[in-house]
């Protein structure tokens, strides 16, 4: 179905093993084509959302409503059960660094294709290039329950150091690097144009179609199976590896730094947490202790709310994936590289009720600590 571009499909959930549900987004006037194309196959479906348009409505009426409201004055009264614009996690960002001027700085690693800057956020005791942990959120900007997380993260660390002792050790030791809009043309655009945008925004020459997906861009596997070379497919590569400047940016900062230690790059939807490889099933080296830190990552998380993750490599657990951010970091010597899909498994996928941001952002801190606890027992 893949190659029916004329259907104008937008598989949210590609194909994995053959008791995972594929889901897919059908334009309304392609809905009885798609239908018996499934009925002639004898293949069984489900719909999932009757309307999504609606629930794309309610989203918006939400936030506007929730907009109306004055802006906060600090970080304290920032409403983190709701999404936001880029404006006002930008905002936030600047809050946060202004209150907690001894621990939270804001550094700009680079420019968005149309201009936007970088941010990210280092959370630091002192020290000089101290071992390092990083976090990104948002590369897939459709992904809003991340950039949403990666917020109440960033609050997260601030007030819990010196407060929460695991942390605090942690923070003694090492730096922590928080990028919540890693995608920030994407993430506009989600917000003023189409809600379900996935890539950069970046022209392709010789093509209508816009953009790159930025976690087919690295330098691991770049142009092999599981990354599409059409530039009008969601999953497509781009020219070259790093010919996103989002890409690029990360790439440059972590080879300048040269001391991470951690690198978890967060999306939705699936519930899973992944290590590498996504390009090739060669197991990495340090599998056996990667799947044994996963589990112990997803037990804790599963412990708040009962949410059930699923576990193990990218390639053995989702889909082949070439290109991918964590192959690229695990390649660069970044033992703990992983990658989170977050809540839920479908029921309403990238749409996430905006009343779940907060206990899925509490559920997945308890595995990011479980990462972070082992990054730091465990020096090399």
């Amino acid at each position: 179905m893949e190659e029916m571009v004329h259907l104008q499909l937008d598989f949210w959930r590609g194909v994995t093993d053959v008791a995972t549900p594929v889901d897919v987004r059908v334009p309304s006037h392609n809905l009885q084509s798609v239908k018996r194309h499934l009925e002639s196959l004898e293949l069984q479906y489900l719909v999932m959302i009757e309307d999504l348009q609606a629930v794309l409505d309610e989203e918006t009426v939400e936030m506007e409503s929730a907009a109306r409201v004055a802006e906060p004055r600090n970080t304290d009264s920032f409403d983190f059960s709701r999404y936001h614009t880029i404006d006002e996690i930008y905002s936030f960002q600047d809050m946060l660094v202004a209150e907690n001027p001894n621990l939270v700085s804001k550094i700009v690693i680079g420019q968005s294709y149309q201009g936007r800057p970088l941010n990210v956020l280092k959370f630091s005791t002192g020290g000089t290039n101290r071992p390092a942990i990083w976090f990104d959120t948002g590369i897939h900007s459709r992904e809003w329950v991340t950039q949403a997380s990666g917020t109440w993260f960033a609050k997260k660390i601030a007030s819990d150091y010196g407060r929460e002792p695991a942390l605090t050790a942690i923070l003694d030791k090492m730096d922590v690097f928080v990028e919540i809009v890693t995608n920030p043309d994407g993430f506009y655009f989600t917000h003023n144009s189409n809600r379900m945008w996935r890539k950069t925004r970046k022209p392709n020459p010789g093509s209508s179609c816009v953009g790159v997906d930025p976690n087919r861009n690295w330098d691991a596997g770049f142009g092999g199976a599981g990354a599409s070379g059409n530039p009008c497919s969601e999953t497509y590569r781009g020219q070259r590896a790093h010919s996103e400047p989002e890409v690029k940016s990360i790439v440059d900062f972590v080879k300048s730094h040269g001391n991470f230690k951690a690198f978890v790059s967060i999306h939705s939807y699936s519930q899973m947490l992944l290590y590498p490889y996504g390009y090739t099933r060669t197991p990495v080296k340090d599998q056996a202790e990667l799947h044994n830190l996963a589990y112990k990552a997803i037990t804790d998380l599963a412990s708040l709310y009962g949410t059930r993750y699923r576990y193990g490599s990218i390639i053995d657990t989702i889909y082949q994936a070439s290109g991918g951010t964590v192959d690229w970091t695990y390649n660069q010597g970044i033992k703990y590289s992983f990658t989170f899909e977050l809540r839920d498994t479908g029921r309403y996928g990238f749409i996430l009720p905006a009343k779940q941001i907060i206990p899925t952002a509490q559920e997945t801190w308890l595995a990011l600590m479980a990462i972070m606890e082992h990054t730091l027992k465990n020096p090399y």
